[in-house]
This record gives C-alpha cells, structure tokens and sequence, in this order.
C-alpha cells in the first residue's frame, strides 16, 4: 500500500522548490516518484516533423523523487506528517498520520 498516492496534497521539503504544496497527479512506486501539479515544469524542444512542421517548445512534467515531500494534513495551516499503516477495527490496511496521533487518512 502506497504511502503518498495520486489526488493527495503534498508539500516539498526539499530543493529548490521547498515549501510548495500541490496535488499529486500520478505515483511510480518502481521509480519511487511523484508528479506533482504545477511543480517540477520543464520544456522539451521538439524538432521539427510532419505533426509539427513548426517545431518549437513543449511543457512536460518532471517527476520528483517521493522522499522530498510530506503528506499535508491541515490545508489551511499547511502542517504535515509522516505517513503510517495499521489496521482499522474491520483488519483492513489503513493509512494513519504520525503527527495526529495516528488519526486515520482518507
């Protein structure tokens, strides 16, 4: 079970990008990346075909290792947590954020 997954706010703990939140759009946990709404924007040159006889530049997004960015747990205050797994009453897999006393992630 992932930790971070797609459609979950994160906030950038890292780099040049530190303190950004955004909304993750997609997790490759064989690579263990995410991408992130509107972080991580890069542009690749495209040469010239006959699709795109003008060539020119392209937006694409650039994917960020997962151990640069924390679960957000309050939007408002941007305060943010590590992730955990335990086991709800029903013995099903949940996720539960350490900074709130293992209150459960929906």
């Amino acid at each position: 079970m992932a930790r971070i997954r797609s459609g979950d706010v994160v906030k950038i703990i890292t780099g040049s990008k530190k303190g950004t939140t955004g909304k993750v759009l997609s997790v490759d946990t064989k690579k263990n990346t995410v991408f992130i709404e509107g972080v991580g924007v890069g542009v690749r040159h495209v040469r010239p075909s006959q699709l795109n006889p003008q060539g020119g530049k392209r937006d694409i997004h650039v994917p960020m290792d997962i151990s640069k960015v924390a679960l957000v747990v309050d939007e408002k205050t941007g305060k943010t947590s590590r992730v955990g797994l335990s086991k709800n009453a029903a013995g099903k897999k949940v996720r539960t954020a350490r900074a709130l006393k293992d209150k459960e992630i929906k």
